[in-house]
């Protein structure tokens, strides 16, 4: 009997909504997946790494701020693709935080900027990002 190769783990990832004055931080992406949407920031939790110090780090390398501890706002299953052609399978973690310093854009971010939510369906997005900015606003 020959064996089917084993199929690939989803990706978990952690995303962070930081509010300030009404508005929430943004990041357009710089590489796939999504390249060119805005996001909130966020990235991929390593090996042995627990979320919140992975939203503390990815929140750091993209944004340069410093987080508080985050809360949790939703959970998502991002799948690109359907049946048999699915070319990504992410979970990410969305947590709401307040932060501290001066936003700058670095690693993946190709650029940032603080909207407000209303603004936020003119633009090219990730998915659900409208929705889950809405829920962190109450979280």
């Amino acid at each position: 009997m020959i064996a089917s190769p084993p199929r690939p783990a989803p990706v978990l990832g952690v995303s962070v909504a930081i509010w300030r004055e009404g508005r929430v931080l943004l990041v357009r992406r710089g590489h796939a997946p999504f390249r060119d949407h805005w996001s909130l920031p966020g990235g991929r939790v390593e090996w042995g790494e627990r979320l919140h110090d992975a939203a503390r780090r990815e929140i750091a390398e993209e944004t340069g701020l410093r987080i508080d501890t985050p809360r949790l706002v939703e959970t998502l299953d991002l799948i690109d693709g359907d049946g048999e052609d699915i070319r990504g399978h992410f979970v990410v973690v969305v947590l709401t935080a307040t932060a501290q310093g001066d936003a700058i854009a670095a690693s993946d971010a190709a650029e940032l900027a603080w909207f407000e939510p209303a603004a936020i369906a003119a633009l090219p997005t990730t998915p659900e990002l409208d929705r889950i900015v809405a829920l962190s606003v109450r979280a």
